[in-house]
């Protein structure tokens, strides 16, 4: 089996058409010389007695009409050229999707707009699975046309916290404007609590925090060598809540990218709050990253350092 047929982007399907989720994993998969992998989870239920009308198989059948009518809009958007293929998963969606796409090279899904009545009684598959993947995680809003009037310049935007534990975040953020053409707009922000903002910031002390995180990032994207070579980064220090911030910032970028939170116990939800808040807002396809470096196949390096004793 080749690399691009190991290693390929898988892009969750359900029911409902997510043309803005096949045409943004279709220019990913081009761009990377890979294939493209569609999958559908299907759920056991019990749900009483109701349930039992429709069978197993009848589901069966119905996920795989959702997975060819899926796979015919992407064969248009992919061209012949590379591997297509669509897979059934079983058992509850997230998981499903979590595991089924463990080796991607990134997992991608669309969103919809809901109300939040709605959206806090369901939650939605895509914050699940980018909480619990540890592969990259591109949800795209239904929304979302690449074909609509775009910004003179083609921009990558990475939202970015703490700067020296931001290396994996600015890594996968410089990779994909290298692969785009595009330019790197790192944002970096910090705020106070409404009551201390007047009493303790004052411009010079804003202008100093600017001057130390742009130096920070600057000193970890020169760390990175060769990877972001030929990247034209621009950083800025805004003061103002990160979610207002990355939001304001996606308008104009046909690309955001977010760290998923760095844990401090392994398990759980790892999304984070700024990443759980800017999700479901985002005017741009959002990538959500683990801060973490993660080798081939989705092992993370602390985790084979571990295994090794290092």
């Amino acid at each position: 089996m080749s690399a691009s047929e190991m290693n390929p982007v898988v892009v969750a399907v359900g029911h409902d058409p997510i043309d803005a989720a096949l045409r943004f994993a279709a220019a990913e998969a081009r761009r990377n010389g890979c294939g493209l992998h569609l999958v559908h989870a299907l759920r056991r239920q019990h749900d009483g007695p109701e349930s039992i009308l429709v069978t197993m198989s009848d589901r069966e059948f119905v996920g795989r009409q959702a997975l060819e009518a899926a796979r015919e809009r992407a064969r248009d958007y992919l061209g012949e050229e590379l591997r297509l293929s669509a897979e059934i998963l079983h058992g509850p969606v997230v998981s499903a999707v979590v595991s089924g796409a463990a080796e991607a090279r990134m997992i991608v899904l669309e969103h919809r707009d809901l109300s939040t009545l709605r959206r806090v009684m369901t939650r939605s598959t895509a914050s699940g699975v980018a909480a619990r993947a540890r592969v990259p995680v591109v949800s795209v809003p239904a929304r979302w046309d690449p074909d609509a009037e775009q910004p003179a310049e083609r921009t990558v935007v990475v939202g970015i916290d703490i700067p020296d534990r931001s290396e994996q975040i600015l890594r996968v953020a410089a990779q994909q404007a290298r692969s785009r053409g595009a330019i790197l707009r790192v944002i970096h922000t910090w705020s106070l609590p409404a009551p201390y903002e007047d009493l303790v910031v004052t411009r010079t002390e804003d202008d100093r925090w600017g001057e130390r995180a742009n130096a920070e990032i600057k000193a970890v994207i020169e760390s990175l060598g060769a990877e972001a070579s030929g990247v034209e980064v621009r950083v800025e220090t805004v003061h103002a809540p990160a979610p207002d911030a990355l939001i304001a910032a996606s308008r104009e970028a046909e690309l955001l990218v977010v760290g998923r939170h760095d844990p401090v116990v392994p398990f759980g939800s790892h999304l984070g709050p700024v990443a759980r808040a800017v999700l479901n807002e985002t005017a741009c396809p959002i990538l959500l990253a683990d801060p973490r470096p993660v080798l081939r196949w989705g092992r993370l390096a602390e985790d084979v350092a571990q295994q090794a004793g290092v």
